[in-house]
């Protein structure tokens, strides 16, 4: 009986065994992902309190936190960033936080005074709808879209991004591609159709108007909405009218490449790649590959650099990798993950508890206007943490 009881525990020893699920060591991309993660968290633990709820962070300058209105272009990134936190973690009380500003946001669906609908509410009702499948959420997407689409003008083929000024009859900036992805959405999932004809026109005016021959952006085209002639091309927030405004090239390339996604227009593939190569291939690209704030700034390389155009090209190269084979492919990949190491360290990632919570340093808002110079700002994080989380789901699994 002893005999049969120590081989009866050696071979259940031995099966025991063989089910304990073999574990693979973390590759350090792995560990960079995951530890980004922590540290997020950590920090917008602090940066929710900075912000009553009828506003939203904005930036952290001088020692102290910034917010914004709920009107203001960025309002959307704070929750959406959240989201992508609790995508990651799945701590229950970080989508609740998510659902209180988006309570406050809500009211911004009927907001037909500029473009910036698309940053606003699809990066923040988007990914809430993505991650819950909540109907109320998907109810503001259809109207927001529904109010962005009262700006396009049938003349120009483009939605008009700001209004008449002293400075410019109708102008359209390169930032207005990124608010196509909520009209293509919109369209395929409830809305009307001429959504998504109105983000293709606009696409088309665009890379007709707006490129140059090396696939540069200009930043602001102002056209005559008379006759629908271009007035004029120049730049509002890059160092001249002819330079390339480093996160204006990436609004361009993550435009093109989102446009690709949903219509499968090779034209948009390849404007993208060409936008990507331009930027992939400038002499002025640092080493470690977060661009100064234009391509062209005065100083070079005193320059201050600027994170948030960084962050989004990280994010528009993951996605266009997907879109490509071999060698283009993986260069892709090779320089996104170039990007996030890079953004990682310590040289552009805040101290944990610095930085008013936010995450990442020395973003740049607009050095023409003087405003918001080498500080931190939520966008940047935003499209941060949307490319780790693209890195980990088509690159990791």
């Amino acid at each position: 009986m002893k005999r049969f009881l120590l081989v009866s525990l050696a071979c259940y020893g031995m099966y025991a065994a063989a089910r304990v699920p073999k574990t693979t060591p973390a590759t350090p991309m792995e560990k960079l992902i995951s530890e980004n993660f922590q540290f997020a968290e950590q920090q917008y633990r602090y940066l929710r309190n900075s912000a009553p709820y009828d506003s939203m962070p904005r930036t952290y300058k001088d020692g102290r936190n910034v917010n914004s209105d709920l009107e203001w272009w960025t309002s959307g990134f704070y929750p959406g960033t959240i989201l992508y936190i609790y995508e990651f973690s799945r701590h229950p009380e970080l989508l609740e936080e998510a659902k209180k500003r988006l309570n406050a946001l809500e009211v911004e669906q009927t907001n037909t005074i500029n473009h910036d609908l698309g940053f606003k509410m699809f990066c923040s009702f988007g990914n809430a709808y993505r991650l819950t499948k909540d109907g109320k959420y998907k109810a503001v997407i259809l109207q927001s879209s529904k109010s962005l689409a009262t700006r396009y003008r049938p003349v120009i083929s483009s939605i008009q991004s700001w209004n008449k000024s002293k400075a410019f009859n109708c102008p359209v900036i390169i930032d207005n591609m990124m608010n196509l992805e909520m009209l293509e959405w919109a369209s395929n999932n409830g809305g009307s159709k001429e959504l998504a004809t109105i983000s293709v026109n606009h696409s088309n005016a665009t890379l007709k108007n707006h490129f140059r021959d090396n696939y540069s952006s200009y930043h602001v085209l102002d056209y005559d909405l008379t006759t629908g002639k271009i007035i004029k091309k120049v730049t509002s927030q890059g160092a001249n009218d002819t330079s390339a405004w480093s996160r204006g090239q990436g609004w361009a390339l993550y435009g093109f490449t989102m446009m690709y996604r949903f219509t499968k227009n090779k034209t948009y593939l390849s404007q993208a790649k060409g936008i990507a190569g331009f930027i992939m291939n400038h002499p002025n690209l640092p080493e470690d590959k977060i661009p100064y704030w234009d391509f062209d700034a005065p100083g070079i390389p005193d320059a201050p650099r600027d994170v948030s155009a960084a962050s989004v090209y990280a994010s528009a190269l993951l996605e266009l990798a997907q879109y490509c084979k071999g060698t283009e492919r993986q260069g892709y990949i090779d320089l996104a993950k170039k990007i996030l190491v890079s953004l990682s360290s310590k040289a552009y990632r805040a101290g944990l508890g610095e930085n008013g919570g936010f995450i990442l340093k020395h973003s740049v808002g607009s050095i023409p206007h003087k405003s918001e110079i080498d500080v931190p700002l939520t966008y940047a994080d935003y499209y941060f943490m949307e490319a780790l989380l693209r890195y980990k789901r088509w690159y990791l699994n």
